[in-house]
């Protein structure tokens, strides 16, 4: 792509520095290598008060931010950040592509959100437009956020019974709604059947609901699905 190369006949752009958060290390390694010739990656954390301590430090053009990590995910390394370092750009790069988690982030201060089926040249290039000011999305999470901040005005973004679920909580509630059976939640989390056990059971209770049918219609009609 023609906005990645560096110009001919002098010297190159100065590099951008882009920070690295998730708490999948084979993940960040993978990341780290295939943005190697684009930008450089000058950091790594993968949790919350880790990121928060080495972002402020660094002060990175864009920190690349999962959404979902055990300690509190990208919105608690947002909440952390935004006023004390304003200059810093986000972009979210998770695997949820749900309307909630989307919203959230952009609500709590990142400039983008894309989805970890991203191309490395598609991802150096968000970089470099969140590096510039610009939003970037894909068209289909873009239109959650039209749906909630512009044609939608009446649909409160904040939902009081769903800010009392953790993000690993609105993990398995989401597949489970999507028909997963708790092994197939653990696999896909990396969690133990106990853990996912102990949290439906959180789930269940903070929500009121005697069971994981009430919870898929629930999730249903939040579009958490």
């Amino acid at each position: 792509m023609t906005e990645l190369q560096e110009p001919q006949g002098g010297a190159p752009d100065r590099r951008l520095t882009v920070f690295l958060v998730d708490d999948h290390a084979m993940f960040r390694a993978g990341v780290r290598a295939e943005l190697g010739a684009h930008v450089e990656v000058v950091g790594e954390a993968s949790s919350v008060a880790e990121a928060v301590s080495r972002i402020a430090a660094i002060e990175p053009d864009v920190v690349l931010l999962d959404v979902h990590m055990p300690d509190g995910g990208g919105r608690a390394v947002l909440d952390a950040m935004r006023r004390s370092h304003p200059h810093v750009r986000f972009l979210a790069l998770s695997v949820s592509d749900a309307a909630e988690d989307v919203i959230g982030l952009i609500r709590a201060g990142a400039r983008g959100y894309v989805t970890k089926t991203i191309s490395p040249d598609e991802l150096a290039a968000a970089i470099r437009r969140v590096a510039d000011g610009d939003a970037v999305f894909s068209p289909r999470l873009a239109g959650f956020v039209l749906d909630a901040f512009a044609s939608r005005p009446d649909v409160p973004v904040a939902d009081p019974e769903l800010d009392q679920l953790t993000n690993r909580e609105r993990e398995v509630l989401r597949l489970l709604a999507r028909g997963y059976a708790y092994k197939e939640i653990a696999k896909e989390l990396f969690i133990s059947i106990k853990t996912v056990e102990t949290h439906v059971s959180n789930v269940l209770r903070k929500l009121q609901m005697s069971n994981r049918y009430e919870l898929s219609r629930w999730a249903a009609d939040r579009r958490l699905v």
